[in-house]
């Protein structure tokens, strides 16, 4: 069995993932901000808990120590939804949007790697990119433009550390999560959302789960990655009667 640290598993994907990789019996390191709720999932599942802040300066000290010596695995679940007309983003948006969601990823990488490169045949490094990056909607420029440098990261990183880290994201579209209430919380626009999808349907934090664990666990001849997964929204367009 591996050993995987998943930073912000107190809630949606993350929690939904270290449910997965708890019931397949990997020992879990569980990381965030929200300390009651990283002790109360850990309290279910079983798994270590500590105490991360992606803002924090020394978010690569908070992670190495909980790291340990090796780490099969890293699950960045960590991120925003910042949705605004484009003429009223502020400085802090497009500052804070890159912090959380790109910088932090990168951090928590180079604090991480040690581990990493100590895994037995080879580790893996899940992020999250979103469908809005390759589609281009209104009032996303901020979170697009964060969620784009995710996705030069990934590819970087996975070219620079082949073939001992693997690593690969997935881009959702709107997921019913904590984080995704703010849009799929209104019921007409999470119904109007959910029509756009080939699958009419809003994603469900398992339905992203179910792909980390795969890309974490198995998927040995996958890098470089940014997968889809988002009811068919990205590619298809389908006739409605």
């Amino acid at each position: 069995m591996g050993r995987y640290l998943i930073l912000g598993a107190s809630g949606g994907i993350g929690e939904a993932t270290a449910r997965r990789l708890a019931k397949a019996g990997h020992d879990l390191v569980l990381a965030g901000r929200d300390q009651a709720g990283l002790a109360a999932l850990a309290d279910e599942i079983g798994g270590a808990t500590g105490i991360a802040d992606v803002l924090s300066a020394d978010l690569g000290g908070q992670l190495a120590e909980m790291a340990g010596s090796r780490l099969d695995g890293l699950l960045y679940a960590v991120g925003t939804i910042t949705l605004k007309p484009f003429e009223r983003l502020k400085d802090d948006d497009f500052l804070s949007d890159f912090k959380i969601n790109a910088l932090g990823a990168a951090k928590a990488v180079q604090a991480l790697l040690p581990a990493l490169k100590a895994a037995d045949g080879g580790a893996s490094v899940v992020m999250f990119s979103t469908v809005a990056v390759d589609q281009g909607f209104a009032a996303h420029a901020s979170i697009a433009m964060a969620k784009g440098a995710v996705v030069g990261l990934v590819r970087s990183l996975a070219a620079e550390y082949a073939p001992s880290i693997r690593v690969n994201a997935i881009a959702p579209s709107l997921t019913q999560t904590p984080l995704g209430q703010k849009v799929a919380g209104n019921e007409r626009m999470a119904e109007a959302v959910a029509k756009l999808h080939p699958i009419p349907r809003l994603g469900e934090a398992d339905d992203m789960a179910a792909m980390a664990e795969l890309l974490l666990t198995g998927g040995t001849w996958i890098t470089g990655q940014v997968i889809a997964i988002d009811g068919g929204r990205s590619t298809l367009r389908v006739a409605r009667n």
